[in-house]
């Protein structure tokens, strides 16, 4: 639909000076509607044209005059910019306020991000900022014909809008669509925390995660691919960080930056791993399990952590991936797996499987909250099966 706009200047003689000046009024039509605000201008009442709307003659107050006025009717209308009563009396005023843009914001934001990846944020973390604001772009060429947009235009509705178009046009599915919706919202909070916007938009929006199935590998399969001798180094060497982080639960960010300075004797006068997660920066502190004590040692002499002074060898997390889908076609494992299959299997199957608590499962992997954790527990059917089985133990005993 399209908005009609219209700009008249006109004199109000009603309120005429004594020195024959009358002051310049400006009504604006939209779709009907009218508005006035006064100029700040005054003229002599038998120079204005009441044809053209504007002063008479060639004078350079004449031209000064009417080039004013029609620089506030191209501002105003021929731009194609939304405006308000605010907009309309800064034009008037002269004065203009600090002009706020919403992809220049965010591309500032995702700059600072870059400069502190290994500090306090992960380069998957910055990829899924740079994933959204492209969506943005799209978003609002698509939606408003625009490359950006003031920030103080944005209405309450966008970041719905925002979810519907990542929904339809872009076609994600619900997790990436609150996944990207979430990340503008921070965006706009951050506008909002600078009074660049009057409302907190952020709470307008209420997209939730669906929660996801988690794969994990069970003790079987686990045996299963240790015991297996594969042919060449790479698949070897893949095995066994993929074994080892089922063991210490480590990310392979967290793994790839693990140090010997980072293995320290614990509480218990056993050798512990004592980190920060870099995903999120929470304390790490990690018993070491047998096996993972073993793969420690197998690698301490290895040419790549010697060289990188690295506590274990890793290629890239897509090589390690493609390796690992191999591994698991060899070892009959009918599951995708990646290298964070690893730290799922530690969470179930390693220790929540045998009965450790909850409160020291969450410590270890760095969770902020338990309720993370919680997920876990809630796919062991193992569990379920073992406790219903107690159960029905004590109630045939009685």
């Amino acid at each position: 639909m399209n908005t009609k706009i219209s700009a008249l200047f006109y004199t109000k003689k009603s309120k005429a000076k004594k020195n024959s000046q009358v002051p310049v009024y400006l009504r604006i039509t939209i779709d009907g509607k009218r508005s006035e605000f006064s100029t700040g201008k005054n003229v002599d009442a038998s120079k204005w044209n009441l044809e053209i709307n504007r002063l008479k003659g060639n004078s350079e107050e004449a031209r000064t005059l009417n080039k004013y006025f029609l620089e506030i009717e191209r501002n105003l209308i021929l731009s194609g910019e939304s405006f308000d009563a605010t907009d309309v009396r800064n034009l008037l005023t002269g004065r203009q306020d600090a002009e706020h843009y919403l992809i220049l914001i965010f591309q500032n934001h995702n700059d600072k991000m870059q400069k502190l990846i290994g500090k306090e944020y992960s380069l998957a973390t910055l990829k899924n900022f740079n994933t959204c604001i492209s969506h943005l772009k799209k978003f609002l060429w698509s939606t408003y014909k625009k490359t950006d947009i003031n920030v103080r235009k944005i209405e309450p509705a966008f970041l719905n809008d925002f979810d519907f178009y990542l929904r339809t046009i872009a076609r994600c599915n619900n997790n990436s669509t609150v996944k990207h919706t979430k990340n503008l919202s921070k965006i706009l909070k951050i506008c909002y925390q600078n009074n660049w916007i009057e409302k907190d938009l952020v709470m307008y929006y209420k997209g939730k995660f669906n929660e996801v199935s988690v794969n994990y590998l069970t003790e079987e399969e686990i045996q299963t691919m240790w015991n297996k001798d594969f042919v060449g180094q790479g698949l070897n060497l893949v095995r066994d960080i993929f074994i080892f982080s089922c063991y210490t639960g480590l990310a392979y960010i967290d793994i790839f930056n693990l140090t010997e300075e980072q293995i320290s004797i614990g509480i218990d006068g056993n050798l512990w791993i004592m980190t920060h997660r870099q995903k999120i920066g929470t304390a790490s502190n990690i018993p070491l399990l047998p096996i993972a004590e073993d793969i420690i040692r197998k690698y301490e002499n290895y040419p790549t952590t010697i060289s990188s002074g690295k506590l274990l060898p890793l290629y890239t997390n897509q090589k390690m991936n493609a390796y690992l889908k191999t591994i698991a076609e060899n070892c009959g494992i009918n599951k995708k797996l990646t290298f964070h299959t690893a730290r799922h299997t530690f969470a179930t199957t390693v220790t929540l499987g045998n009965n450790v608590s909850m409160e020291s499962v969450s410590k270890m992997l760095g969770h902020k909250s338990i309720k993370t954790t919680q997920h876990y527990a809630k796919i062991l059917d193992k569990k379920v099966a073992e406790d219903m089985g107690s159960l029905k133990n004590l109630l045939a005993v009685r």
